[in-house]
């Protein structure tokens, strides 16, 4: 990515506001920039609007130059509105030096090692009766169904939370987009 398509992204990110997603994922649709690299996932994150407290989340972790590397990873991203139904207080406290290493076991409750699209999910939960159990990053597991068309992940506290867009293709993996926070053991 240029230095010029990073600045855009950065400025886009901040002028964002979460109202949808009618720009996911504005960079990812480079279409004329052929040659260039494809968006990672931070850079979708990024250009999406609707992801900026998981930016900041991420930041704060120092999973930036992670997210961003070869991987593959399959990360499901909560939105803007997700990280707002937590309890007042929770993203702020989070986020703060001191509390890194919780927020880095949240968020990387949130990855996968390896591409895993949609139709592997929907293929594992087949394969398994409805249910497919899943090994994040973090070392804890997620659970997988189908409820009517969408994917729900049932995390270690027993809340259950929706794929809203699935397969949002990046250069190191995929991004599954949200409507809840994962919250680990």
């Amino acid at each position: 990515m240029t230095l010029k398509n990073t600045l855009t992204a950065a400025v886009a990110a901040a002028l964002a506001t979460a109202t949808g997603f009618a720009a996911l994922p504005a960079v990812a649709h480079q279409h004329g920039d052929h040659g260039k690299a494809a968006p990672t996932i931070v850079d979708v994150a990024v250009s999406t609007g609707v992801h900026n407290t998981l930016v900041a989340a991420v930041k704060a972790a120092g999973l930036v130059d992670t997210l961003s590397s070869p991987g593959p990873f399959t990360v499901f991203a909560p939105t803007d509105t997700a990280f707002a139904k937590l309890p007042a207080g929770t993203v702020a406290t989070l986020v703060k030096p001191e509390n890194k290493a919780t927020l880095t076991k949240i968020l990387t409750y949130h990855a996968v090692s390896g591409k895993v699209t949609s139709a592997d999910l929907v293929a594992l939960i087949k394969k398994h009766n409805g249910t497919a159990t899943i090994t994040t990053i973090a070392g804890e597991k997620l659970t997988a169904r189908l409820s009517g068309d969408k994917i729900v992940i049932t995390d270690a506290k027993g809340g259950a939370t929706a794929v809203t867009q699935a397969d949002v293709m990046t250069s190191n993996g995929v991004v599954h987009v949200t409507d809840g926070v994962f919250l680990p053991a």
